[in-house]
């Protein structure tokens, strides 16, 4: 599948938009996979470990095990507190945005000033369902004024596998919750 076919949906979650400096160079995924802080790849792998174990964990729950499933799912939220806490240091408020769509394969955010086609960008997501950051590198396909502000397009040319995976989740969360909210929109 390339990235041209995963949808994006309409939400905002907060991020940190790092322009490349002057000689800074977008690194190889091999370079890449060595820079990721220590916080993202936590964060990667409680995902891993979360969308592995959850359909057993549910099923434990429905069975004879009701008790060890609730213990089992408390504890899980407790991890996720505290990694949600760990990931908000990593958040930089003198580079942070807001997105306003977001997808697996780039995101749309506004900003002040404009970027410029081509531009590479260093990208922090922090994502709150499933509780998650991604590190990636961006390139600006787009960038258009809109009200005295930029609205600007950018394409993930550096992520990993498995935050690709977390993006098509939460992209997937959202939507259902969209859905959600327009069945209630409609009963009322």
């Amino acid at each position: 599948m390339s990235q041209d076919e995963y949808f994006s949906v309409h939400a905002h979650l907060k991020i940190n938009v790092e322009e490349l400096g002057d000689g800074e160079q977008v690194p190889s995924e091999v370079e890449f996979g060595r820079e990721i802080p220590v916080a993202f790849r936590i964060a990667s792998q409680c995902g891993d470990i979360d969308s592995s174990v959850e359909k057993e964990i549910h099923a434990l729950h429905q069975d004879n095990g009701q008790a060890l499933g609730k213990f089992l799912i408390a504890q899980n939220e407790k991890i996720n507190l505290l990694l949600g806490f760990m990931l908000a240091q990593q958040d930089n408020p003198k580079v942070r945005y807001q997105t306003e769509t977001f997808g697996a394969s780039g995101l749309t955010f506004i900003a002040k000033k404009a970027f410029h086609k081509g531009q590479h960008i260093r990208l922090k997501l922090f994502l709150e369902n499933p509780p998650s950051a991604i590190y990636c590198y961006g390139s600006v396909y787009g960038c258009k004024e809109k009200n005295g502000k930029y609205a600007v397009g950018m394409k993930y040319i550096r992520l990993q596998e498995e935050d690709r995976d977390v993006l098509i989740r939460a992209a997937l969360h959202q939507q259902q919750k969209l859905l959600r909210q327009r069945a209630l929109e409609r009963d009322n």
